[in-house]
């Protein structure tokens, strides 16, 4: 599992994604949670489109993939990718959410 998510985190940084974050999430719905911001809406399309070539040639599955203009989501299945711009990843604080599932698992 942690060799995948490198290779996920591997492409990201690689692509310019900024302030990329890794959710242990296990006790939940997935396994882990990867949050990334964007520059925007090309650049997260582009991130998008990376992610699938390189992940589908490792014989990644993609549940779903949701596309806007602001927010993009990968499902892994037991991996989901966000790729946010800067406004709604500051909107929605995602980061904040998950951190607080985990606090009140422990």
């Amino acid at each position: 599992m942690q060799e995948r998510i490198d290779y996920i985190v591997k492409i990201l940084d690689e692509k310019k994604a900024e302030d990329i974050q890794i959710f242990d999430m296990q006790e939940y719905f997935v396994k882990f949670v990867i949050i990334a911001t964007t520059l925007g809406e090309k650049h997260a399309l582009g991130l998008v489109d990376e992610l699938k070539e390189k992940l589908k040639a490792k014989n990644e599955q993609f549940l779903a993939i949701e596309s806007g203009e602001e927010w993009c989501v990968l499902d892994l299945g037991d991996i989901l990718i966000h790729l946010l711009t800067p406004v709604k990843r500051e909107l929605f604080k995602i980061e904040e959410l998950l951190e607080s599932l985990k606090k009140k698992q422990n």
